[in-house]
């Protein structure tokens, strides 16, 4: 959930029985801490801490420049400067640093996306107590996460809204639903699964339980919650008839994330799906995309903007995490 909440989000549905969650992968080490001083204030519940495991990569003038002219028609069309894109927050991956920042709030759970930080990091958070979980996409990657000792395990499907969090096989064919993946896992891993990706009521946490899920993670139908931090064009698109045709892309981050079909989407798309090979590698796509989507916004457009949202936006709902959390019985 990381661009659409901060700590109050995740105090609600702590507060309310579940599992609150605050997503660091895109905040500076003094917002972290901010935000972690705010959350352990206001809740005396059990939290979750999110941030990412990528490896950053090497930029590429060649790359950028290809990029670059991709984008450039739409620049045009918007008055921009291509040669004027200033740097914005990225993605960051978990480090000492941030580690630094962690160990003095010891959250009760930190959870990792797209695989785990290296050995000395994840044995400094189990040497604070926190328990630690973290996505698979494939029974492969569960199987790994379990000989790395993690409490538990999430299966995220194909559904799932926001950033996939393959890490071992990077084949989106590979992929699989829900509820084609959680048996597989449940069956061949001895830690709770936790199951995530198109559950968006109670009637599917009733359901992933049935299939052998300890727990659900669920996440676009907080999205128009009254704490979450989602845009008004994001917010639009979620309440629209287009949320019922989202699509994997690559072209906001450099990594595939299911989102609202877009202007953008539509646009760069090849073959037919919305991945492009002209976008930098995760997470280098997101400079060049920032200008583009600050003046589309400003202008009341979310052409340019990733509207991260699962296949199932159903489950949205204009009321307090709190009621939306009692709701789906996550207690």
């Amino acid at each position: 959930m990381a661009g659409v909440q901060d700590h109050r989000l995740a105090v609600a549905v702590s507060n309310a029985g579940g599992l609150g969650s605050l997503p660091g992968a895109m905040l500076s080490l003094d917002v972290l801490k901010a935000e972690l001083t705010q959350l352990s204030a206001k809740t005396d519940k059990n939290y979750n801490v999110n941030f990412f495991c990528h490896t950053p990569p090497l930029f590429s003038e060649a790359r950028e420049a290809t990029w670059r002219t991709a984008l450039k028609p739409f620049y045009d069309e918007l008055g921009l400067d291509l040669n004027n894109i200033p740097s914005g927050p990225g993605r960051t991956p978990f480090t000492h640093e941030t580690a630094d920042v962690l160990e003095a709030f010891r959250p009760p759970v930190v959870s990792f996306h797209f695989g785990l930080p290296a050995a000395d990091l994840l044995a400094r958070v189990r040497g604070w107590g926190s328990k630690i979980i973290s996505s698979a996409t494939t029974l492969q990657e569960a199987l790994w996460l379990e000989s790395q000792g993690v409490d538990a395990v999430i299966a995220q499907g194909l559904e799932a809204g926001g950033h996939r969090g393959h890490f071992l096989d990077h084949d989106l064919t590979h992929q699989m639903g829900t509820f084609a993946l959680l048996p597989h896992i449940v069956q061949a891993v001895k830690i709770p699964v936790i199951a995530a990706g198109g559950i968006a009521d109670a009637a599917g946490v009733k359901a992933a339980l049935a299939l052998g899920a300890a727990a659900v993670q669920v996440g676009t139908a907080y999205l128009l919650c009254d704490e979450a931090t989602t845009s008004p064009v994001h917010r639009a698109a979620l309440k629209s008839a287009n949320a019922r045709h989202t699509a994997l892309t690559n072209l906001f981050t450099g990594r595939p994330a299911r989102g609202i079909v877009n202007r953008l989407m539509r646009e760069l798309s090849e073959g037919g799906g919305a991945i492009s090979s002209k976008a930098p590698e995760f997470p280098l796509a997101t400079g060049a995309i920032a200008p583009l989507r600050a003046a589309a916004e400003k202008a009341g457009s979310g052409d340019f903007s990733p509207l991260w949202s699962g296949q199932n936006a159903t489950g949205c709902r204009e009321i307090g995490a709190a009621a939306l959390t009692l709701s789906l019985g996550m207690r």
